[in-house]
């Protein structure tokens, strides 16, 4: 499978989601939040002025979106401001990151636990959980860079990409949201690690490996059934469209901030795959 380009000439992409008819992301480096459709035809739809990256929507159509710097989850309806929806300071350690909304309005906010871009050894770092009565809550402690996140379906197990540990973690979410059951779901092959991730109808999961420029298709236990090259750094996936069977890829020629904001070389990449994503 080669993917195509659907949209280039972007900064830096994370945190891609498909919602109605388009793909949404957030340029983490050029500080806003875009949606696209197939034609490629794009919309600015916010700014977000401390470096936005997950998004997710709440049961009644609000536009939840993690804001990195300040570790801060912002709420977006259309016609209006961002306005502060929970403020995860004393739980994140370091900067916020990617985000999963579950169906009931949960939210599931990763950190990068240390700083590696300004030299600071390997720390592990805590998930944030909010409920929807807008509490805030550690979820689970000890992760080595929490990035993307996925629910199986059909499931309540929750799968946690730790892109430092190499390696897809899973929890059992109980009823209250209390994580048990944490256990290694996938190791990924050498050389690979996962920043964002989907998950497809079947439980498989797929996974963006920067480092070696591919999205893997991984089953539990770690075998891999498909292999995506990029040629470039893979940052993260999503699966969508009309019959949820196109994956878009972001890809990347660079991470640092000065770099991607000169350059302006990320991009989705599209290809479609034979499984789709889970029915909404």
């Amino acid at each position: 499978m080669t993917p195509s380009t659907l949209i280039d000439g972007f900064a830096f992409i994370e945190g891609p989601r498909w919602q109605g008819s388009a793909l949404w992301f957030s340029d983490m480096h050029q500080d806003a939040v875009f949606r696209t459709d197939l034609t490629g035809e794009t919309e600015r739809i916010i700014e977000v002025p401390h470096q936005p990256s997950g998004l997710g929507w709440l049961p009644n159509g609000d536009l939840l979106v993690a804001s990195m710097l300040d570790r801060t989850v912002y709420r977006y309806r259309p016609g209006e401001t961002l306005t502060p929806y929970a403020d995860l300071s004393h739980i994140a350690e370091r900067r916020i990151n990617d985000m999963l909304v579950d169906p009931t309005g949960r939210a599931w906010v990763g950190n990068f636990g240390f700083m590696f871009d300004e030299g600071e050894p390997v720390a592990p770092g805590t998930l944030a959980r909010i409920d929807p009565d807008g509490s805030t809550h550690a979820a689970a402690s000890g992760l080595l860079f929490a990035n993307g996140m996925a629910i199986l379906p059909g499931t309540d197990t929750l799968i946690v990409a730790e892109t430092y540990g190499a390696r897809l973690t899973a929890f059992d979410i109980g009823a209250d949201g209390t994580l048990t059951g944490q256990r290694v779901w996938a190791s990924l092959p050498d050389g690979a690690v996962p920043d964002g991730i989907c998950v497809d109808e079947s439980g498989a999961v797929w996974v963006a490996s920067p480092t070696t420029g591919s999205v893997l298709r991984l089953l539990e236990g770690g075998t891999v059934t498909d292999t995506i090259s990029t040629g470039r750094q893979a940052i993260a996936c999503a699966l969508g469209g009309p019959d949820r069977d196109h994956l878009f890829i972001s890809t990347s020629a660079s991470t640092r901030r000065s770099t991607c904001r000169d350059l302006k070389s990320a991009r989705i990449e599209m290809v479609c795959v034979r499984v789709p994503g889970p029915k909404s």
